[in-house]
């Protein structure tokens, strides 16, 4: 009976249908991780504005929240909006440039509350706040478990080690064939592609199709600040990405 199973090619022909299988339910998982991440990241907007609403916040507390209700972006559009502040060119704000910053993110504090939050980033009484650790002590603070699992997932998106994902990583990651607006001839493989890049970066007309650690970390930060437990945190990058 075996005999006769591989001379006719259905053993080939199993294999095959459990390849299929497995990999419509990788697929699955994928979407399905997709979905619950947008759920989460609908829960820390929901609860954000919440927050803002009720007031009684001291203002960097505001201004995460302001961030926060902007959604899993929100982080990386305030800090293209900084950047764009910072004439110099010196990668650092003084005060006359984070003044204009938040008050062109449109977070309602006085100019005293402003010059207060200037003073707690600016720990060192230089006059100016590098502009990396301004973002890192606004983001939602996570566990190394959390911060390892997101460097994981970049680390497997980012095939060429440069530090920097791009439309060509990607296409050694993943592939857009199967995507309905792909079979639909509405888009091509590329712009499927770049519109997954701009999930990361903020919004503000500045996306340039790469995503470095920072935006990918600031992202992540977002949805890590609507999921309690580190195991399910885990588990939904594993999910997401294919992690082992």
């Amino acid at each position: 009976m075996n005999d006769e199973l591989f001379t006719k090619g259905w053993v080939p022909k199993l294999l095959l249908i459990v390849i299929f299988l497995l990999m419509s339910c990788r697929l699955s998982l994928q979407a399905k991780s997709i979905s619950d991440f947008q759920q989460l990241e609908a829960n820390i907007v929901n609860k954000s504005l919440a927050q803002l609403s009720a007031g009684d916040m001291d203002p960097i507390t505001k201004l995460r929240a302001l961030c926060l209700s902007r959604g899993a972006t929100g982080i990386n559009g305030l800090g293209r909006i900084f950047r764009n502040m910072d004439d110099d060119g010196s990668k650092a704000l003084n005060e006359y440039e984070f003044t204009k910053g938040i008050k062109e993110c449109g977070l309602a504090v006085s100019n005293e509350e402003i010059k207060e939050m200037f003073r707690s980033f600016d720990e060192d009484g230089s006059g100016s706040i590098n502009m990396t650790e301004f973002l890192l002590k606004l983001r939602p603070p996570m566990s190394q478990a959390r911060l390892a699992m997101i460097d994981k997932a970049f680390s497997k998106m980012d095939k060429t080690g440069d530090g920097v994902i791009t439309l060509e990583d990607l296409k050694n990651v993943y592939t857009a064939r199967e995507h309905p607006k792909f079979k639909s001839g509405e888009k091509t493989e590329d712009e499927i592609l770049t519109d997954f890049l701009h999930n990361f970066e903020g919004g503000r007309g500045n996306l340039d199709g790469k995503v470095t650690k920072e935006e990918f970390i600031n992202y992540y930060a977002t949805i890590s600040a609507s999921i309690d437990n580190d195991e399910y945190f885990e588990f939904m990058m594993k999910k997401a990405y294919a992690l082992e």
